[in-house]
């Protein structure tokens, strides 16, 4: 890492407190925005309201652990990077590891010389590869949507999106194989249940399919939506 801060935003994922502000100095040395959290809900909910372009994470954390925490990222956001820190060397480990497209998998006890090396590849990879040209979703009658930037065109004109609006479509874009189900939905725009927000939903989409080809957005019956491109 050069000694100038890099500009992209991290964060670090670590349950002791002490291992964690030791860490999080050195990681303010390299990073102009960094981050942390204790547990993996906390981690969920930073991760969510930041964006970090780069996440460093213990597996054995509580309340959801490092590898649950990725996974559950993994639903909707291939574009972070993200290296896991655990005691952990076995084969099923490893293999999760290549499942969720880890940038890193370091074994504990782990020396800064270590770190530092993980955390060049990463920034690397940020630096040196634009995601967006792989991530442009081409849609009906050439419409088309930027999974990273959120912006949905219409034959190269930009189509304005509401915040929700780009919530919805982005969910449906990063699962257009499956049905989405309203629960889903729900947990993923507002973070918890309720049944009142199934009327939101049906509102939303209503709007959302005004700014799509007709068609785009198939409703299942008691189910929920799914997406045809």
């Amino acid at each position: 890492m050069q000694s100038e801060k890099q500009p992209f935003k991290i964060l670090y994922v670590e349950d002791e407190e002490a291992i964690r502000e030791n860490y999080t100095l050195y990681l303010k040395k390299y990073f102009a925005h960094v981050y942390t959290a204790g547990d993996g809900e906390e981690a969920y909910k930073v991760y969510r309201d930041k964006k970090p372009e780069l996440m460093l994470v213990d597996i054995n954390i509580p309340k959801m652990n490092g590898l649950e925490l990725v996974r559950k990222i993994r639903q909707n956001d291939r574009a972070t990077k993200i290296i896991v820190l655990t005691a952990h060397a076995d084969v099923n480990y490893l293999l999760d590891a290549t499942e969720l497209m880890l940038t890193k998998y370091l074994v504990k006890p782990i020396t800064r010389s270590v770190l530092k090396d993980a955390l060049n590849i990463a920034i690397e990879d940020m630096t040196n590869f634009n995601v967006s040209s792989n991530l442009i979703i081409p849609l009906k009658e050439n419409f088309s949507f930027n999974i990273e930037t959120r912006e949905l065109f219409a034959s190269g004109v930009k189509i304005t999106l509401t915040n929700q609006e780009m919530q919805m479509l982005t969910l449906f874009l990063l699962n257009q194989n499956r049905t989405m189900s309203y629960e889903e939905i729900i947990y993923e725009l507002w973070d918890e249940y309720s049944e009142s927000k199934v009327s939101s939903i049906k509102t939303l989409i209503k709007k959302l399919r005004q700014k799509l080809p007709q068609g785009t957005i198939e409703n299942v019956f008691a189910v929920g939506y799914k997406v045809n491109v």
